[in-house]
């Protein structure tokens, strides 16, 4: 359903050097909208959020290990000249999204060796090289992996059997030895095409721990999965065997100090690949310089900041999540309280830094208690890496300006209307350029009061940037809701 004439998010002016102007945010699309009063099943739950290469299809995932597939619908395709992500001429037509299929990914099940039961809900999906016309994606539980082509298919339907209704064939013989009941040839009508999902493989029994990435190789051929300890590189053809190219896990697990949070192929070069861990570095690693890629060719990872450490300082710089952008030179991570953007090039420490709810600081031994400050929070960058998005509380989330200069930000709701609880926008755009370098944000909430307002139960964790245009994708709840500029 559209609702492209709701009103729009008013962000935050850019300073005059700005490459581009702020972008008016607003409300596109959303689908599984529940009603008020409406109590949301957990199996409904979305999980997982993924705009295929083209940006022609999307794909979410949840908790019920179910997969639903959008199609593109609206006139103007991506594929057929896209408009510069620039432009500002808002006549021109936002991408609109319609339900294509769905399937059921994965089931529950229960590992006898360890008594454990393996939920089925999808972690994460990744698509793969689209061929002849089919699309082809990735879907992972905790455990297993697996490889799912979509297809449109005819519906064939035989009609007119011209065969004796009394079922008295062969009575009459003629000479040749075809019944004379028996008329030929029967008519074959074909129907509108319908999607077909099919399991092509499946990857199995090759983590110990749960699977908390996967990642496709620019190559096309093969791709990562990665568990707390473990990364496997895996060949797409190939399901009974996969490579182990990092373990990180100790002699004694008594001496385990850091974990894998997340892993992550560049976007172009096939040989290399970032992945994070819970003390907030990221590593890069290169294929050509070793099998095994214990050792790391570089190293990311702010430096230690002056002052007194707390008890919660390793768990929020622990990193949830990271994006390479398109071309690959820039990489986007997201810890419990910052979104961070790095430059490849560039180990000494992060080219920026921007806080996401820095009013929650106080609000630590809280979030503790009710396991909040272990959520997951993804993030995602533009096509043209000039803004970032991630998700906060109350069905929040935030976008930046993330290149050289910009002070652009703004906060939206998941919801009809974006600007219900907006952040009010600052005097001065010094004072918010001081916000983003990493400085200190007010202590009061989203909607201008106590950060006592927010909703620790509803979390905007994942969400997704179209690849050619400006328009994010995002979870709330079992919702999918889509804002365009």
């Amino acid at each position: 359903m559209n609702g492209g004439d709701d009103e729009d998010v008013v962000v935050v002016a850019a300073s005059s050097g700005d490459q581009s102007p702020p972008l008016q945010w607003r409300f596109s699309q959303v689908f599984g909208e529940r009603s008020a009063g409406e109590e949301v099943q957990p199996v409904d739950m979305i999980s997982a959020i993924e705009f295929d290469h083209s940006g022609d299809h999307l794909a979410t995932g949840d908790r019920g290990g179910r997969v639903v597939l959008f199609e593109r619908s609206d006139a103007k395709h991506s594929s057929g000249g896209r408009r510069d992500l620039e432009e500002t001429d808002y006549s021109v037509r936002h991408p609109e999204f319609c339900y294509k299929t769905e399937f059921q990914s994965h089931d529950p099940a229960f590992d006898y060796l360890k008594s454990l039961e393996i939920e089925e809900k999808i972690n994460k999906i990744r698509w793969c090289q689209t061929a002849n016309g089919a699309l082809f994606l990735l879907s992972t539980n905790d455990k297993t992996i697996k490889y799912w082509k979509v297809q449109d298919k005819k519906i064939k339907k035989i009609c007119d059997i011209n065969a004796d209704p009394s079922g008295a064939v062969g009575n009459g013989i003629v000479a040749n030895g075809v019944p004379e009941a028996l008329r030929l040839p029967v008519v074959v009508t074909s129907h509108e095409s319908s999607p077909v999902a099919k399991c092509r493989r499946v990857y199995p029994h090759a983590h110990d721990y749960h699977i908390n990435s996967i990642s496709i190789n620019s190559d096309g051929e093969t791709f990562i999965s990665a568990d707390d300890l473990r990364i496997n590189l895996w060949n797409l053809e190939i399901s009974n065997q996969s490579f182990n190219i990092v373990d990180v896990k100790p002699e004694k697990m008594e001496d385990l100090s850091e974990v894998i949070t997340a892993a992550e192929f560049h976007p172009t070069h096939c040989n290399m690949l970032a992945y994070s861990s819970s003390k907030g570095s990221i590593r890069l690693i290169d294929l050509r310089q070793s099998a095994l890629c214990d050792s790391h060719s570089k190293l990311f990872e702010e430096p230690d900041a002056a002052g007194s450490k707390s008890f919660f300082t390793e768990i929020i710089a622990s990193v949830s999540d990271i994006k390479f952008a398109k071309e690959g030179r820039y990489l986007l991570s997201r810890d419990y309280m910052t979104l961070k953007l790095w430059d490849i090039n560039m180990d000494s420490g992060p080219v920026s830094t921007f806080q996401v709810h820095e009013y929650l600081k106080p609000k630590l031994c809280d979030l503790y208690e009710n396991d909040s400050i272990f959520d997951k929070f993804e993030c995602c960058i533009s096509g043209n890496g000039l803004r970032a998005a991630t998700g906060s509380y109350s069905n929040l989330f935030r976008v930046f300006g993330v290149s050289p200069g910009s002070t652009e930000t703004a906060t939206l709701e998941a919801s009809r209307n974006p600007m219900r609880r907006h952040v009010p926008v600052p005097s001065r755009p010094s004072k918010l350029g001081s916000i983003l370098a990493g400085g200190s944000e007010s202590t009061a909430g989203v909607d201008g009061n106590s950060s006592n307002a927010l909703d620790y139960t509803t979390k905007l964790l994942h969400l997704a940037w179209h690849p050619n245009e400006n328009l994010i994708a995002c979870a709330a709840g079992n919702s999918l809701y889509m804002y365009c500029a």
